[in-house]
């Protein structure tokens, strides 16, 4: 078994403990007040009974705690799959939307999802799919729209002749007036 590694010796039980007691997040005090129990002379293994985990995890602590003090030990958030297109190729891709399909090139005369899935892959030999491609086009900004569909022979004059006026506001009947009883 390997030595364990040494904390770093700008700071005390007392400084870790104060930072844990002026902190609002639970995890990095937990943390910090198991790191001070090592600075007191405690072991790993006692360290890692009072932050609920294991060695492995301490030893992770005392690595971050030792890079960046303090504020190592705060809950990072997780990096995430590295993206299937870098940014100049979101360039490009941005830029043949904005231009548009040429029919006589490209053999659409709109860009659909799965079209510009089979342009990335001629440009760039990148497969994607349509789904990511989709996501991608969000995070650019772009949203999907699609006309309102109209039939082939609609007459252009059928859709004035279809509205209706609305009718009038009725004035209250005076029959019914007279229909109610005197007091």
């Amino acid at each position: 078994m390997a030595a364990p590694l040494r904390l770093r010796m700008d700071f005390t039980a007392g400084d870790l403990r104060r930072h844990a007691r002026q902190t609002r997040d639970a995890n990095q005090a937990r943390r910090l007040l198991a790191l001070a129990a090592v600075y007191e002379g405690g072991s790993r293994s006692d360290a890692a009974r009072i932050g609920g985990v294991g060695l492995q995890i301490v030893r992770d602590w005392v690595v971050r705690f030792n890079a960046q003090g303090p504020d190592g030990l705060i809950d990072r958030r997780a990096p995430g799959p590295t993206p299937l297109m870098s940014p100049t190729q979101r360039r490009a891709l941005a830029e043949v939307i904005e231009s548009g399909p040429i029919p006589a090139v490209h053999g659409v005369v709109r860009w659909r999802l799965v079209d510009l899935a089979q342009w990335i892959w001629e440009e760039f030999r990148l497969s994607v799919s349509v789904q990511t491609i989709s996501r991608e086009l969000r995070g650019l900004g772009y949203r999907k729209l699609s006309a309102r569909p109209r039939h082939h022979a609609q007459a252009a004059d059928a859709i004035e002749n279809f509205k209706k006026v609305s009718p009038p506001l009725w004035a209250k009947s005076r029959a019914r007036r007279a229909s109610r009883p005197e007091r």
